[in-house]
């Protein structure tokens, strides 16, 4: 097998010169690893240097926007969120619950072009890598009969380091209750403090 310094094969290389579909990838090296793709249904792919013999990369949804990538320089690391949105909060809180520790995880964003029966035409050709630091998540205030929907969000480093979100003084339903053992109205405030905003009754 001939060795070959190509970084982007030249048929994804003339593909991105005229009308193409783009594949954006996600590799989050958790245990188990999680793989997902901005568009629809699941596709077989995967990156030589770390997952050769492919796997399943899950559709993701539509891609909206994707963060402005920046590589570490001069020690100085930038950080991305990365955000799905318009979850229901059930299934929000199941994500979160069945997340694996995702902190100094290496994160790996890739792309290859797609062919005309939307399938990868090249391996993932990795483009960044960073450090996982911390999920985030939030909600918008909703009124009338509008469905509550979440976002969930995961923190990323350029760099080696991982930051934390800071911390705040907060009132807990703890404090409350040792007040009052039977006040429940601190209840909801550590997903307040989240950004995570409660349903509100409708008279």
């Amino acid at each position: 097998m001939a060795y070959s310094v190509e970084y982007v094969p030249a048929a994804v290389i003339e593909e991105l010169r005229g009308s193409h579909n783009l594949g954006v990838f996600i590799h989050l090296a958790t245990d188990p690893p999680l793989h997902v793709w901005f568009g629809t249904a699941d596709k077989v792919a995967g990156i030589d240097s770390i997952d050769p013999a492919g796997t399943v990369y899950l559709g993701g949804g539509r891609l909206i926007g994707l963060p402005t990538l920046e590589v570490l320089v001069n020690g100085t690391a930038d950080s991305i969120e990365m955000t799905m949105s318009g979850i229901d909060p059930e299934t929000g809180a199941k994500m979160i619950d069945s997340i694996p520790e995702v902190r100094g995880r290496d994160l790996y964003v890739g792309m290859t072009t797609l062919d005309e029966y939307y399938q990868p035409m090249s391996s993932i050709i990795p483009l960044w890598n960073g450090a996982a630091s911390h999920i985030v998540e939030s909600s918008q205030t909703v009124t009338g009969s509008t469905n509550r929907t979440q976002s969930l969000g995961l923190i990323v480093t350029s760099g080696e380091d991982t930051r934390s979100r800071p911390s705040y003084a907060l009132w807990s339903s703890a404090h409350q209750r040792a007040l009052s053992s039977t006040d429940a109205f601190c209840d909801g405030t550590s997903r307040l403090a989240r950004g995570i905003y409660p349903a509100w009754p409708n008279y």
